[in-house]
């Protein structure tokens, strides 16, 4: 009797494990009850990525360019647009994340698209409007403060999207399909950066013709992706049902809304600096639980990277102009730079497989430390005024992209693993916040030292920022690992090898005894 349900145990388990080697099977198993191949399931999440990258990094480029369109001969209208939009995004990603981590999984996503298209699609129609009317400035900088608000909003809904997206999203639909998850990150990472190539290439091109026109194409590609983006995600989530399940991430969700009504009705009870107190202890339970998450240091080294001018931005690229560069001159370096930065999403995850995420990513951050030193070096071995000085710049910065993405790819590895399901939104919204005040930071270096002869102090802060990441991410591994170097093992083997000398010169000795003591 005891063999027998021993027996039957046994084939349940083998029937369990021939089910789940089963679910690996990428190509021909259907993902739902509908035959949705997972292949199809995967091509309609990176449909729906494209459409959002691609939208987002063609208004982030031709906005500057409209305006200075629209303003000639002056930087102070592009710089403070982009200067207030990145401040948005700095106060209020704290508040999107809560809201990803609150909200229903598909009910954020279709927010977060309709958030994005509709701002940029009134934007445009300003931009149009402003670009017609030049002569009249106070209506035309009212629309430009209009303007500025609905990029800010746009901006808040692509950070909803992208973090709901590569932090939550992919963690479930790799589970459930039985991807890779270095897979699926480099391949989302490489359609950000195919997109942040091509986006603002397509778009110079259309404007170089008719800013006009330019503007027209924004507005009618953000109308017509707007569709197919909506229902391509939404077959995604109904595709993969583990994205709508109800299990311990909707108890705690609930038990959250249950501490809300509860704090709403003690708001009611105490007085209003009680309330206040409050208010202010829940805006900053976020931060704390970011700081003691164990991903802290990965989240925090990756967000120090963007105190930088050494990237083929506006900071360095008008520093490039002014040394003599011409514009497709410096569009060609940039393409190098971007080949190299593809490059580095498809060595990451091999990299990764083969010795793990924590190792890959200390090598990639301090491949980008040296090769920024090598470009510092060279830079201040000339002079600053020189196109030597800016060959220098450009030689280390598109060796360091290798690094800088790589290393991008490892941390959000990490984060992935070790942030909990119900606060991933959340902390990834705060590491975008944080990216986006040491992005702040960096303008406002440019802004102190503007004058092309003082540029070296940028990037002398940038330099120093890189190695303050790699201290951060060292001192992540040794959280980590409990060691930087295996200095453990060698110590250990040496150890072992000395015991091993003395033992055979003890064991020599007692033979030569025993030898003597025979007649």
């Amino acid at each position: 009797m005891v063999l027998t349900a021993k027996r039957r145990a046994h084939l349940k388990l083998s029937n369990l494990a021939q089910s789940d080697d089963s679910t690996l099977d990428f190509s021909e198993t259907p993902a739902d009850a509908e035959g949705i191949s997972r292949r199809a399931v995967l091509w309609r999440l990176y449909l729906s990525h494209i459409l959002s990258t691609w939208n987002a990094r063609t208004f982030e480029f031709g906005a500057v360019v409209f305006l200075a369109a629209i303003f000639p001969g002056t930087l102070f209208y592009a710089s403070c647009y982009a200067l207030i939009r990145s401040a948005a995004a700095a106060v209020l990603s704290s508040y999107i994340g809560g809201l990803v981590d609150r909200t229903h999984r598909l009910t954020t996503i279709r927010q977060s698209i309709i958030w994005q298209r509709v701002p940029v699609a009134i934007s445009c129609l300003l931009l149009v409007f402003m670009l017609a009317r030049t002569n009249d400035k106070t209506l035309t900088l009212i629309c430009f403060a209009i303007s500025i608000v609905l990029a800010g909003i746009e901006k808040l809904a692509f950070i909803g999207n992208t973090v709901s997206i590569e932090r939550d999203w992919l963690i479930v639909i790799s589970d459930s399909l039985g991807v890779g998850r270095q897979d699926l990150n480099s391949t989302m990472r490489r359609i950000d950066l195919a997109c942040k190539l091509v986006a603002p290439l397509c778009i110079s091109f259309v404007d170089g013709y008719s800013t006009n026109i330019a503007i027209w194409v924004v507005f009618g590609q953000n109308a017509l992706s707007v569709v197919f983006e909506y229902f391509a995600i939404a077959q995604v989530f109904k595709a993969v049902p583990a994205l709508g399940g109800r299990g311990s991430r909707e108890t705690r969700l609930g038990y959250s809304h249950v501490q809300t009504n509860a704090t709403t009705q003690e708001h009611h009870i105490t007085s209003n600096s009680r309330s206040l107190l409050m208010h202010l202890r829940d805006s900053i339970r976020p931060w704390k639980d970011y700081i003691q998450n164990p991903a802290f240091l990965a989240s925090f080294s990756l967000a120090i990277l963007y105190l930088t001018v050494l990237s083929f931005a506006s900071q360095m690229t008008t520093y490039l102009l002014t040394l003599g560069f011409s514009s497709v001159q410096v569009s060609f370096m940039r393409l190098v730079a971007v080949v190299l930065e593809l490059s580095a999403t498809c060595a990451a995850p091999v990299l990764m497989t083969r010795i793990g995420a924590v190792r890959s990513g200390l090598w990639f951050i301090n491949e980008q430390l040296v090769s920024v030193a090598l470009a510092v070096g060279l830079y201040s071995l000339v002079d600053a005024q020189t196109k030597a000085a800016g060959m220098s710049l450009v030689l280390g910065v598109t060796l360091s992209r290798v690094g800088l993405w790589g290393f991008d790819l490892c941390v959000q590895y990490l984060v992935q693993e070790d942030a909990p399901e119900d606060s991933r939104g959340s902390f990834s919204a705060i590491e975008v916040a944080l990216q986006n005040l040491f992005e702040l930071a960096s303008f406002a270096t440019t802004m102190i030292f503007y004058r092309p002869q003082d540029f070296k102090y940028p990037i002398y802060i940038s330099c120093g920022a890189v190695a303050v990441s790699s201290v951060c991410f060292a001192g992540f591994v040794r959280q980590k690992r409990g060691h930087l170097l295996h200095t453990s093992k060698c110590f250990k083997r040496e150890g072992r090898a000395k015991y091993n000398v003395l033992s055979t010169v003890q064991e020599e000795l007692e033979v030569m005894a025993s030898e003597e003591r025979q007649p």
